[in-house]
């Protein structure tokens, strides 16, 4: 008799707990829509390669997505490939190392050739064209995110650009 009610009571409680989840007058109840909702950032990468390097440094190129409804920003990068890796921006055909790059809420960030990227300083190996690459990229409010990158010929140029 104790074990049903101790159930019941727990039945109850989840119950009353999903009934507090807040109201969401909202038509759109799938995972998407209801992070865009609140206001939180929702990152994916894709496009990413690195030319395979020919020095003791590389190169690295991606797209950060951005589908929530808050801007984030891309803090830091590291790779065990690498002693060091640091994010560039590029101005007016000036490159230069920054603190951390903006990803605004809706829109994307992208590190291509001859604008923003990543540099792979200090190699521990020369990755080779087939090989992949770990990164891990960390952001000022999302949780880091690991990704795979190919490595490409030198000369490789994405045909569908960035």
């Amino acid at each position: 008799m104790r074990r049903i009610a101790l159930v019941a009571g727990a039945v109850a409680g989840a119950l009353a707990l999903a009934g507090c989840g807040g109201s969401d007058s909202g038509s759109g109840s799938d995972a998407a829509s209801a992070k865009a909702a609140s206001g939180k950032a929702e990152l994916s990468v894709g496009g990413a390669y690195m030319p395979q390097p020919v020095s003791d440094m590389a190169a690295g190129f991606l797209t950060i997505t951005n589908k929530g409804g808050t801007d984030d920003r891309l803090t830091s990068v590291s790779s065990d490939v690498a002693g060091q890796v640091t994010v560039h921006e590029t101005v007016d055909g000036a490159m230069r190392e920054v603190e951390s790059l903006d990803i605004p809420a809706h829109g994307r960030l992208v590190l291509a050739s001859g604008g923003n990227h990543l540099m792979f300083e200090q190699l521990k190996r020369r990755p080779k064209q087939g090989q992949k690459v770990s990164v891990e990229l960390r952001f000022a409010h999302s949780d880091p995110v690991t990704v795979e990158i190919p490595v490409k010929p030198a000369t490789y140029n994405p045909k569908h650009g960035h």
